[in-house]
Formats: structure tokens, sequence, C-alpha cells
């Protein structure tokens, strides 16, 4: 009897500790969309990527500086195209020591934000090494857009708009800057990242089944369980 009571009380506790798991299952649950779209924020620590995603989900903005720690995600749905599209938007931790529990996260996504800071020179040299991680860790067609964050600090800036919009043409990727501060840019980076996805989606029907028909099915197993047209502020 007490082997049980123990039993069943780590089972509740294992279910309270996991809050991101459990709404992981109950966005699978709920079948009022048309597409659910998985999304990750990835860039070097500091460069805000959590108040991008809070700018952009809650319309919210702090600029107290609080370091994610692992990964953390909002939901958010919207509209395009005449469709109703499920947002899983992951905020991922930017720290090395987090290095090998974000990636696991990669798997399954289907769209990246790329994100630097404009006033760190650091953050900019490291798009390469971070874009090389999506190659590695995440399927072939995933979409991605390289994001110049913090242009509202042009005295400050460090990493010329020219820059940032040369490197996403060598890499491929489509190019924004951007302000989670003073809301620019945010809520357009958003839409054309789930336009190129839905893009891709058509184009994957009128072709071979591919993984961005995601059509009314959430994969949960991709869950861990524990340019070219620029745009400038």
């Amino acid at each position: 009897m007490l082997r049980y009571r123990l039993l069943s009380r780590c089972k509740k506790m294992a279910t309270v500790s996991d809050p991101r798991q459990t709404q992981v299952q109950k966005d699978a649950a709920d079948q009022n969309f048309d597409y659910m779209f998985k999304l990750l924020i990835i860039g070097n620590s500091s460069v805000g990527k959590t108040s991008f995603l809070f700018r952009y989900a809650d319309d919210s903005f702090t600029s107290a500086f609080v370091s994610t720690v692992g990964i953390d995600f909002k939901v958010k749905t919207v509209y395009r195209n005449e469709k109703r599209i499920k947002l899983q938007i992951w905020d991922t931790a930017g720290q090395e020591r987090y290095r090998t529990i974000t990636t696991a996260y990669y798997r399954g996504a289907m769209g990246f934000l790329l994100m630097y800071d404009i006033t760190n020179q650091e953050s900019f040299y490291a798009v390469q090494d971070w874009a090389t991680q999506i190659k590695t860790y995440s399927w072939d067609n995933a979409q991605v857009i390289m994001v110049g964050n913090k242009c509202d600090l042009e005295d400050n800036r460090l990493v010329a708009t020219e820059d940032g919009q040369r490197l996403a043409n060598e890499l491929g990727f489509q190019f924004f800057e951007a302000s989670a501060k003073d809301n620019i840019n945010v809520k357009q980076i958003f839409e054309r990242l789930i336009d190129i996805i839905c893009d891709k989606m058509n184009e994957s029907m009128d072709g071979q089944p591919s993984p961005l028909a995601n059509h009314k099915e959430p994969s949960l197993e991709d869950m861990p369980s524990s340019s070219q047209n620029g745009c400038s502020c």
C-alpha cells in the first residue's frame, strides 16, 4: 500500500513538473485549426529573442533582462490566406551550456528566426554557426529568416544593415531588421515566415509529400521528452 501511494505521488509530481508537455498535448487535442507550425527563435544570448516573442504573442515589452533557461514556448493562432494556423513558437536559450537541449527541438521545426543584435558584433559573427546548426539538426526544407534586432538603438549600431543583408544573401535567407521595443517589423517578420512556409506547402502538394504538410497532424514525437527582399527599419 505504501509503495502504491509513493508511485501515485510520483506520477502526480511528474505531471505537474512538466507544464510544457501538458500544453503540447492540449494543442494536439485542439483540432480547431487548419495547420500547426512549429517555429524556433535562435541566436546568441541577450539578442532579444524572448522580448521579440513576447511582443508578437502578447504585444508586451519589458526592458528587464532575464536569461531563458533551456527553452520555453508560446502558442498563437493566426489567420493567413483564409486558413487558421496555430503557431508553436519556441524561445531557445543562447548559452552554450544549453546547446544540447535546444538543438533537440530543431527536429520537426518548419521555420526559424535566426536573430542577432545590431549593437553586438559577436552575435552577428555567430550567425554562421547558428545557420550550420540549423542545417545539421533540422530537415532540409526548414525556412529561415535572419533578423537584426534592436534597430531602435541606431546610435549604438555596430553591424551595418548592408553587412546583415550581404550575409543573409550568402546564406540564402531573407533578411529584416527589427525592434521588439518599438514594435518595428515584429508582426511582419512572423507573417513573412508563415507565408514562406505556406508557399512551400503548396509546392509540396503539387509534388511529393513533404514534412511541411502538417495538416491537423501536430507530431508530439517531434517534441523531446525531458533574400532576398530585405527590409530594414
